[in-house]
Order: structure tokens, then sequence, then C-alpha cells
């Protein structure tokens, strides 16, 4: 969600400060109404990636978007066009059936990406439909073919190293987090955005903090209600990202307070 330009608060960007002492690389690049994908980001992560290496720097990839990650390590199959027709006659079978009617379709046809594919996931559930009806072949065989034809991706040479605390001082952080963003004018930042004429439809406004401003903001919930929710939403959220990069081999676990510990490991794997 760094990517989108004028929304700093609900997606906790790096300060001014923390960024003139340390450059950072796809923050601030597109619109909130602009697409943003995987694909694009292995090609923009590849590019800072280059640039970083040819000022003899290091480049430190931050941040918990998994699947973005992956897309670097392992490449993505980025031979499948959006089909416009597909896509609008799967939308509009998607305002008489359901969205449920079209995840156990999904369920039926390509059962490995449905299992990976949240039911409410109306984004994911149509691009896998779209590709098995574009295609004739699973999004899930099309995974294969690209990991047995591309093998890895563009990062060969890689030190992992994941972040972990116990669970009460992580929901601690997480609800001082909450109560920070609301307190800094993130009601401010999503009136700014919608006077911009960005709506609540867009992928940007349903990210965590921004679709729950807005349900205040229209008088779904109250304010109690609002920081409720979204610190619970974000506790599920980083569930998610832990449940994910637990099941990525190569990264090495260490507590969030173990600095020298983590030190000692990349001194040792820079050699």
């Amino acid at each position: 969600m760094q990517v989108y330009r004028y929304m700093d608060i609900g997606t906790a960007k790096a300060s001014p400060a923390e960024r003139a002492e340390v450059l950072h690389h796809l923050i601030d690049i597109i619109d909130p109404d602009e697409q943003y994908d995987a694909a694009r980001f292995v090609q923009d992560a590849g590019a800072a990636i280059a640039l970083i290496h040819e000022k003899g720097k290091l480049p430190l990839l931050t941040g918990g978007t998994g699947l973005y990650l992956k897309a670097l390590l392992s490449g993505l199959f980025s031979t499948l066009p959006i089909d416009p027709d597909v896509r609008d006659t799967l939308k509009k079978r998607m305002g008489h059936e359901g969205l449920g009617a079209l995840h156990r379709e999904l369920t039926l046809h390509d059962p490995l990406s449905a299992q990976k594919i949240h039911f409410n996931d109306e984004q994911r559930i149509l691009r896998a439909l779209e590709i098995l009806y574009a295609t004739g072949i699973p999004w899930s065989r099309h995974l294969e073919l690209q990991t047995e034809e591309t093998g890895k991706g563009i990062l060969q040479n890689m030190l992992q190293i994941g972040l972990t605390c116990n669970r009460e001082n992580l929901y601690d952080r997480i609800n001082e987090r909450c109560r920070k963003m609301i307190n800094d004018g993130l009601e401010q930042e999503v009136h700014a955005l919608m006077a911009k004429g960005y709506g609540k439809e867009l992928k940007s406004l349903n990210a965590i903090g921004y679709r729950h401003m807005i349900n205040y903001m229209e008088g779904v919930w109250s304010s109690e209600e609002t920081c409720e929710i979204l610190a619970r939403d974000t506790r599920r959220y980083a569930k998610r990202q832990y449940t994910w990069f637990n099941k990525m081999p190569d990264i090495e676990w260490y507590e969030s307070t173990a600095l020298p510990q983590i030190l000692e490991r990349v001194n040792q794997w820079l050699g």
C-alpha cells in the first residue's frame, strides 16, 4: 500500500527524516486509482535492486507482503493478460449469482487455487476464473509451468530474516499503532483522498485502516467500534502474515529484540 501517493498515515510510511537518512524505493510511485500487482512489483523492485547494486550498496527488502517477496524469489507467470470479455462476463455473473457461487465453481475446476483464495477475495477469484476460461488451463497449473520453465526469480543470493515477538507484545504494539493512526489524522487523510475524487470502491481504499475509517465516516460504526474492529482486523492480518512466512523454509527467525545476533548473522553472510 505504500506505493500509493496521499496515503501516508494509514500505511505507516517511513517519515521524511527516515527517508533522508536511508533512501527508500517504491514509495509514492502511483495514484490511488491505479492498479498495482505482484507482476509490476517484480519489475519495479528489480529495477531498484539493479540501481542499488550499481552504486555498490546492499538492497534491503522490508515489509510484510509475502506474495510479492515470493514473486521476486520464485518468478511470476507474467504472460497472462487480462481478457476484458471474460472478465466482463464473470462480473455480470457475480452480480446475478453472487461471489460464493464463483468460488464454488473455482473449487470444482481449480481446487488448488480455490484453497489458497479466500471466498470473499473478489479480485483473485475473478482472476483465477478468468485465467481458467481464457486459456483452458487452471491458474495453479500455470504457476507449476512457470516454476518448471523459469526456475528461480531475480534474487539468487539473499539472506532472509524474520522478526517475531510474543503475542502479548505484538498485540499491544498493534493496538498502539491503531490508536496512533487515528490520533495522527487518519480521518482527515481519508477526507482529503475523497476530496481528490478517489472513491471507496478502489482497491487502495479497501486496505486496512482506510475501509474502517470510511465506515466510521459513513456512520456504520462508532468511534469506539472503529478502533476495536481496526485493531482486531490488524491482528488477524498479522496472524496471516506469520502463517505465510512460516511456510517459507529459507527464513531465519529471530526475536525482534535480538539485534546483536541478527547483526552477527548478517556479517557472517556478507563474509
